[in-house]
């Protein structure tokens, strides 16, 4: 098997690309030869896996946190729509967020990792694609793997992104802290939701997730039921509510122990749309795209059945 890796140096702290010799000792022997590429700056994975695909390349394994898993996806995913050859993803993660790989239940340490992806038999998973407004206005779009939200996620990411602590202290401290500070500080927006051919449900919300995976914000399980491979999406809206109930209730995403709280409403369908209500820039939420946060709505999700080749 033709093996390539697509590194984030800075992933974790560092904490991978600084037991880098351990790693690749351990890809060696699971798979041989590999071909090690390293990203710099934020698209580069998406390019990366790009050429990786067009290379021959039939397993692209993900050196990372979540951003990294979700830009190499989002590259295979467009090659594979340019040559009709899809390549697997594999995961190792290390990174502020690893929730799509918390959703897998991969083994602890890198070689019980390595060692699962070289067993396992690959399957097909659903991908999603979002279509959105980007931070200079214009239309942008790309697939995520794992969950896109918007409202309070966006801005929260935001600000773990940009947090001096990121990669310092773990992840889920990280994401609660920022998670509270950021909804003290949240003003909640108006919003149309529409899914699939559905009537439009308006709702002033705090947070509207489009669920593939279960897991997001360093450990919050939002959507206990979505599964990888069942066609559709999850969609969970926490809507506007007394902040310091909810900032109390926070704890109960963590077990997904949320399903019927008042303040939720979880639908399932295969293509969502958001919309401000009223004044677009008062109400143009932040999205979230697989923990980051590249601009705002109206935005469109669709599902794509069986679009992408897991290996774990």
């Amino acid at each position: 098997m033709k093996v390539g890796v697509v590194l984030n140096p800075i992933a974790g702290g560092g904490k991978l690309k600084r037991h880098w010799p351990e790693a690749a000792a351990s890809l060696r022997r699971h798979f041989g030869a590999f071909d090690l590429r390293e990203t710099q700056a934020s698209g580069d994975a998406e390019r990366l896996a790009i050429d990786l695909a067009a290379g021959g390349f039939e397993l692209v394994i993900a050196a990372g946190g979540d951003g990294t898993a979700s830009e190499v996806a989002d590259g295979l995913l467009q090659a594979s729509a340019e040559t009709g050859r899809s390549t697997e993803l594999g995961l190792l993660p290390c990174g502020t967020g690893i929730d799509f790989a918390c959703g897998l239940n991969l083994p602890k340490g890198i070689d019980a990792t390595l060692k699962q992806i070289a067993d396992a038999h690959p399957r097909k998973i659903d991908a999603g694609r979002i279509c959105y407004i980007d931070d200079h206005g214009k239309l942008a779009s790309r697939h995520f793997i794992n969950i896109a939200s918007l409202g309070l996620s966006g801005a929260t990411d935001r600000a773990v992104n940009a947090d001096k602590r990121k990669g310092r202290v773990s992840a889920k401290a990280l994401f609660f802290w920022r998670t509270v500070v950021e909804f003290v500080r949240y003003r909640f927006q108006d919003v149309r939701i529409t899914v699939d051919d559905g009537e439009p449900v308006e709702a002033r919300m705090a947070l509207v997730a489009v669920a593939n995976g279960r897991f997001f914000g360093g450990g919050m399980m939002i959507a206990p039921d979505a599964e990888l491979s069942d066609g559709q999406f999850d969609i969970v809206i926490l809507r506007a509510a007394g902040k310091l109930g909810l900032i109390r209730d926070i704890r109960l995403l963590y077990g997904g122990r949320h399903r019927n709280h008042p303040a939720i409403t979880i639908l399932r369908g295969r293509k969502v749309l958001v919309e401000p209500l009223g004044d677009a820039e008062k109400n143009g939420a932040l999205v979230d795209i697989d923990g980051e946060s590249p601009g705002r709505i109206p935005a469109t999700f669709e599902i794509l059945p069986g679009a992408l080749t897991l290996r774990c």
